[in-house]
C-alpha cells in the first residue's frame, strides 16, 4: 500500500480535489429532489377521469357493448338460424 493512502486513511478527511469537482455533491444533485414543487399543480394528470384505468377504457368506447352483442348474436345464430336443407347430400338423386 502507498504511503499516501496509509496517511488519509489516518487523517480521515480525503484530500480536496485541484478541479473542485466532489463526486458526493454530483451524485445527490443527479437524485430527484424530496420536494417537488410542481408535483401538486401535476398532480391533476393522474387522478380522476385522467387516471391511467380511465384513460385506458376511454380508448375502446363501444367495445364492450359490441362484445355482448356479438356474443348475443352467435347465440342466436345457433339456435334459431339452422340450416334444415342439408344441401349438397344426395343432391341431384332423383333428378335425370
Amino acid at each position: 500500500m502507498y504511503p499516501s493512502r496509509i496517511l488519509r486513511a489516518q487523517n480521515g478527511h480525503p484530500k480536496p480535489s485541484i478541479t473542485g469537482f466532489d463526486p458526493r455533491k454530483f451524485a445527490q444533485a443527479a437524485t430527484p429532489p424530496r420536494y417537488d414543487p410542481w408535483e401538486r399543480t401535476e398532480a391533476w394528470r393522474y387522478t380522476g377521469i385522467f387516471s391511467r384505468w380511465n384513460r385506458f377504457k376511454g380508448a375502446f368506447p363501444g367495445l364492450g357493448v359490441a362484445t355482448v352483442a356479438f356474443i348475443a348474436y352467435l347465440g342466436y345464430e345457433k339456435m334459431f338460424l339452422q340450416d334444415d336443407h342439408h344441401h349438397g347430400e344426395g343432391h341431384g338423386e332423383g333428378h335425370h
